[in-house]
């Protein structure tokens, strides 16, 4: 197949590109500023986002789209202008990418577009599944939802569109997991905030196998749930991963620190929701990792 890919040299991109060259695929990866960067056998550097950029005359007969383009919603404390940036970053993209398609003549098959389970606001007694018609409005809920909004100009176009939305991706090397486990190395890691807010988590290499399904799996599209069955509560998140790295659970982080020290952005620790894979579950995918401690002795 050909693929294309915004964000490919993102966390969840670079993992995709890896396996999808792995599988004898051609992978076309969008960039803003290709100089430098040098075509391989399976990579084409595709520039887009700037001003007389014309991607889509490199992309035609792209099997498979994939958006994942759009700034990091925690590197940094979120000022109004970095709130306004993080929408915006993802709103031009993805119109960007209804563009792209639009004047192909020969569309896609899909288009799996990046989203977040901040879809469904914050809750700790709520079940979400991709059929809850409950809705969030906190800056991350109102972010994504018209982040899908944007997408949702792409199904007029005939195009089978998947909205995947990512829980917390565990990895070693990038996403929130690095940033919760420094405590613990330095043996000061404890529970944060009451503990009682769910952690919606998800190893990345279910992430990839997931997408491969959904990809091969013509019947799958609209919302999907990208987190694993068993959502787990903070406290036993920080016990589990305690005991994984054989450091102590101890220090507690108080919520009113954690919001002194990070402001807006302490939501993304302190508040949770539980949210189910329904989708992926009912369509027969089975997760490499089901359980907490599994998944972390594996990145571990």
């Amino acid at each position: 197949m050909k693929i294309a890919v915004t964000g490919g040299t993102g966390f969840v991109g670079r993992a995709l590109t890896k396996e999808f060259i792995q599988n004898g695929h051609e992978v076309f990866i969008l960039s803003r500023n290709i100089d430098g960067k040098e075509n391989k056998k399976s990579i084409t550097y595709v520039q887009w986002l700037n001003e007389g950029d014309r991607p889509w005359e490199n992309l035609e007969n792209v099997d498979v789209f994939i958006n994942l383009a759009g700034e990091s919603i925690n590197s940094g404390r979120w000022s109004e202008k970095r709130k306004k940036s993080i929408l915006e970053s993802r709103i031009s993209a993805t119109n960007e990418v209804e563009k792209i398609l639009s004047r192909l003549k020969k569309k896609p098959e899909v288009l799996i577009q990046a989203s977040a389970i901040g879809y469904y606001g914050i809750s700790d007694s709520e079940n979400f599944t991709e059929e809850s018609n409950l809705a969030g409005d906190d800056f991350l809920a109102r972010t994504v939802q018209q982040w899908e909004a944007t997408a949702w100009k792409v199904e007029d176009l005939g195009i089978r569109t998947v909205y995947c939305r990512f829980g917390i991706i565990l990895d070693d090397i990038d996403g929130a997991l690095p940033r919760i486990t420094l405590p613990y190395k330095a043996f000061a890691g404890g529970t944060v905030g009451s503990g009682h807010q769910w952690v919606s988590w998800i190893h990345l290499k279910d992430v990839v196998g997931g997408i491969l399904f959904v990809i091969a799996n013509q019947h799958v599209k609209g919302p999907v749930n990208f987190t694993a069955p068993t959502p787990v509560k903070m406290k036993e998140f920080g016990q589990t991963l305690g005991k994984v790295l054989h450091r102590p659970h101890w220090v507690p982080a108080p919520r009113f620190a954690l919001k002194i020290a990070l402001g807006e952005m302490s939501i993304l620790v302190l508040e949770g929701q539980k949210v189910l894979p329904q989708k992926l579950l009912t369509h027969g995918y089975s997760f490499l990792y089901k359980d907490l401690k599994n998944a972390l002795e594996d990145i571990y």
